[in-house]
């Protein structure tokens, strides 16, 4: 008589209805952090800075003390800003866009935020900066703004929602030049003065080329992915190399602004210490092998953004 077979234990069976080991743990939901870290505050300061350079454009200018407006007007400018960065993060994750990126997780692509959440807080910051758009519009009578500001909600949503989305063709950097550079300075300078003087155009060509680099240098970290999704931007069209000698006129530009502003206002000359900021950019990003080099050359292009703005803007005013 074989004992072993007596005192054999039977294999031991999973319950019916029992979970099986979790293989992958679901993405945890995105916090008060997540929501900040999405709004990329990083980019804020190429909404700030316009509006910093149209007010001081227009030092003494003001009618009746207007220079309130400037807040409502770096309201609208901030408001667009994150509206189209959560509008961003919407798009490219429904597309699958972001499935390819080499940047910090998205709240629409990894999961953390459902699709139509982060979509509402695309919309609600639009629906903000159209609020603060509206009244400068009724303080200042000049109806026509209106269409303004409805052509910068429009491009900050089809810069890559829409059917065709302009930011899948190449045309970001125009768009960014446009709205960012020329719309916001200019316009912060006409509704405090009702005038746009030279200073105001001179500073929306510097500002507007600083605010394309970071789209520039943003694209050439992503270039292999955004070609693999399909996404044609400026920096898959004309490659690496073009991507850096790009890169680098755009960050000279506002220099050579600098220089000739600087024989009319003595505090100008200043502003060529952001060429501590500007210079390592522009190096890093001539030279970088790795994404982690191009994101410090972004951090360094989104730091001197603001810097130059608010420097230049009170060497105009002082």
């Amino acid at each position: 008589m074989a004992k072993a077979s007596a005192t054999r234990r039977p294999p031991v069976r999973r319950r019916p209805g029992a979970p099986a080991r979790a293989t992958s743990a679901a993405p945890p939901k995105a916090g008060v952090r997540g929501w900040i870290g999405a709004a990329r505050p990083r980019t804020l300061p190429l909404a700030i800075a316009p509006v910093a350079l149209g007010t001081g454009a227009v030092k003494g200018q003001s009618l009746d003390g207007t220079y309130w407006l400037a807040f409502l007007a770096l309201a609208v400018a901030l408001l667009l800003q994150i509206g189209v960065n959560f509008a961003n993060d919407y798009s490219d994750g429904v597309r699958g866009t972001d499935r390819y990126r080499v940047g910090p997780a998205r709240l629409t692509a990894s999961g953390a935020a459902k699709p139509r959440t982060v979509l509402v807080a695309a919309i609600v910051c639009f629906a903000l900066a159209a609020a603060a758009g509206i009244a400068i519009v009724v303080v200042t009578q000049v109806w026509w703004l209106l269409a303004v500001g409805a052509a910068a909600i429009a491009a900050a949503w089809f810069y890559t929602g829409g059917k065709r989305p302009y930011g899948y063709a190449g045309f970001g950097e125009i768009a960014v030049f446009l709205f960012f550079g020329v719309a916001a300075t200019t316009g912060t300078s006409f509704v405090i003065a009702r005038i746009v003087p030279a200073e105001s155009w001179f500073c929306a060509l510097a500002i507007g080329c600083i605010a394309a680099a970071v789209l520039v240098v943003n694209n050439l970290r992503d270039i292999e992915q955004d070609a693999a999704a399909g996404k044609r931007t400026l920096s898959v069209r004309i490659g690496a190399t073009g991507s850096r000698i790009l890169f680098g006129v755009l960050m000279l530009i506002p220099f050579l602004v600098v220089g000739y502003l600087s024989l009319f206002y003595p505090l100008a000359p200043l502003v060529f210490l952001v060429l501590l900021l500007a210079v390592p950019a522009v190096l890093i990003t001539a030279t970088a092998r790795t994404a982690r080099e191009l994101i410090l050359a972004l951090s360094l292009t989104g730091i001197e953004a603001l810097v130059y703005g608010l420097g230049l803007a009170a060497a105009l005013s002082f």
